[in-house]
């Protein structure tokens, strides 16, 4: 299963936190982007506890980050 990640940074972090990001086992690809989000990342999992378990024990765990949205991929 595939997500998308939008992540929300502290100010003046957001590059910081890309190169974490993309170090994170799952993560297919990440960028900086602009508008409500500072991060953008597409994570691939093998089922649903293990999507969850990158997302609020490695993203969401990186110091710095203040809100994660995911939105799931379904086609």
């Amino acid at each position: 299963m595939q997500a998308l990640v939008y992540i929300r940074t502290e100010p003046g972090k957001a590059l910081k936190l890309l190169d974490a990001v993309k170090k994170i086992q799952g993560v297919q690809v990440a960028f900086a982007t602009t508008g409500r989000f500072d991060i953008v990342a597409r994570i691939e999992a093998a089922d649903l506890k293990a999507l969850g378990e990158t997302i609020v024990g490695k993203i969401q765990s990186l110091p710095g980050v203040k809100y994660t949205e995911t939105s799931l991929i379904v086609a």
